[in-house]
């Protein structure tokens, strides 16, 4: 895969997480996530990270100038590689830094990748979701469960529903993806570089045609 940008949109639950890691397995492309990038700069006790670490903390959100920086630092390191940005950016004025920070580094998005997924799908799959409280390891009782109802395949622990998997906080997570991140459909819609697939596919068919997008946007 030649360096290329693709941004990763959908909205909670719609499978962007496990696309992401599939296109760095298969393809190669290096993994922006705001929060894994925020930690490691944390931990190395950058000057970004301690500027992020204050916000953190305290429970504030970063500032979008601050993440741009970060974006900014990220693309130094990781120049001439592919890039997927998976839950970033989420806004109209996070795209329009993105777009101007790429600029910096004489490139742009590609291509930007819609996993559509309708709401009650949404709230079906997420309110499906379990945890062991051991290990952590993830279940689902509609697509993916134990072998034995309420225990860990793994180590046996005791399997439960995150608070964040209830019905009333998907709703309102959806709510917040309504009003902030879907207009960036139309925003990168409108510079034609958006490409929609169904997230009801499941895992495999959706990676099978992102993965041609991804070749299409390439020969462009």
């Amino acid at each position: 895969m030649k360096a290329m940008n693709v941004i990763l949109i959908g909205p909670p639950g719609s499978g962007k997480g496990t696309q992401a890691e599939l296109l760095r397995e298969r393809l190669g492309f290096v993994h922006y996530s705001t929060g894994d990038v925020f930690r490691d700069h944390i931990a190395r006790k950058t000057p970004i990270g301690l500027e992020v670490e204050e916000y953190v903390v305290s429970g504030r959100l970063v500032p979008d100038e601050t993440v741009l920086e970060v974006v900014n630092a990220f693309l130094t390191d990781n120049a001439g590689k592919p890039i997927l940005f998976d839950g970033f950016p989420r806004t109209i004025p996070q795209a329009e830094g993105l777009a101007g920070v790429l600029a910096g580094h004489h490139v742009h998005v590609d291509v930007a990748v819609l996993v559509d997924l309708s709401d009650e799908e949404v709230v079906r799959r997420l309110t499906a979701r379990r945890q062991c409280r051991n290990c952590g390891r993830i279940y689902n009782l509609s697509f993916k469960p134990p072998k034995h109802e309420g225990v860990c395949d793994v180590c046996g622990g005791d399997l439960y529903q995150r608070k964040d998997d209830s019905e009333q906080t998907i709703r309102d997570r959806l709510r917040v993806y309504h009003e902030q991140t879907e207009p960036l459909i139309r925003y990168y819609s409108e510079q034609g570089r958006l490409q929609r697939v169904a997230g009801e596919l499941g895992r495999d068919k959706v990676y099978e045609q992102v993965s041609r997008m991804l070749a299409g946007a390439q020969e462009r």
